[in-house]
């Protein structure tokens, strides 16, 4: 169902206001070169909240990540993705909505795309932008030992 802001509760409509919520603008970015994907290693990034069962859910303002083995069955995903008003529907009735891993063992067999990282990686999406960045940077340093070249971007 689409909402228009001045459909929604006050609250909801201030916190979503365009006046708040500035998107950044940024420069347009030439083509870079580069090997064709079919020779390049990818690894799934998504801000879904998800985790395998057990492992530590997420907490408020958490910008740290979660691994996920590739092999990790879709029963034992969890989303713990902390807001109320966070549409889990999606996730429920297919995970690779949010974590198209399905989708990218396809491609990896088909030839589309190189070979498929042995990890991917969650993190929530709501969380302060400085939170992120040192896990970010920790993240950025295991792709490069793991020869990951590409990351599939999944934001949620």
């Amino acid at each position: 169902m689409v909402r228009r802001l001045g459909e929604l509760p006050e609250v909801e409509a201030k916190h979503l206001s365009p006046e708040r919520l500035k998107c950044p603008t940024f420069d347009d970015t030439p083509l870079l070169s580069g090997k064709p994907l079919g020779a390049r290693r990818v690894v799934i990034i998504s801000t879904a909240g998800l985790h395998k069962r057990g492992d530590r859910p997420f907490d408020r303002d958490d910008g740290s990540y979660r691994v996920i083995p590739a092999e990790t069955p879709a029963s034992e995903l969890v989303m713990s993705h902390i807001s109320v008003n966070f549409d889990r529907t999606g996730f429920q009735q297919d995970h690779n909505v949010v974590f198209p891993i399905d989708r990218l063992r396809e491609l990896t067999v088909d030839g589309t795309v190189g070979s498929m990282a042995s990890v991917h990686y969650s993190f929530m999406g709501a969380f302060p932008v400085d939170a992120a960045e040192p896990h970010a940077r920790h993240l950025a340093g295991m792709l490069k030992a793991d020869k990951v070249d590409a990351a599939l971007l999944v934001p949620v």
